[in-house]
């Protein structure tokens, strides 16, 4: 799987996308995520944001994709943090974790 996502990796190997043990997740910029996969070839298939109840202002997200070529499922779940930070980010390709390194 490794050589499929070449984008995915390149974010982790630039340090745009790091581990967070404490959180059990990935930290980084949905966005960024979201493009690497369609370079590696998924094809969005469902995105959705939610909102705060008090001021409507977006707190996370769902995004999946497809890959017509390998038949591969990509998942991303992510929980805005406070302004200026970068989400924490919960990957998934075929059902599996993305794993920290």
């Amino acid at each position: 799987m490794s050589e499929l996502m070449a984008s995915l990796n390149g974010l982790r190997e630039q340090g745009q996308m790091t581990w967070s043990e404490h959180e059990q997740g990935w930290i980084g910029t949905p966005g960024e995520v979201f493009d690497a996969l369609a370079a590696d070839g998924f094809h969005e298939c469902k995105r959705e944001m939610t909102s705060s109840r008090r001021d409507c202002r977006p707190v996370g997200g769902v995004w999946q994709g497809v890959n017509p070529l390998t038949n591969s499922v990509a998942s991303l779940i992510w929980v805005a943090r406070p302004a200026a930070q970068p989400a924490t980010l919960f990957i998934e390709i075929d059902g599996e974790g993305l794993p920290g390194l």
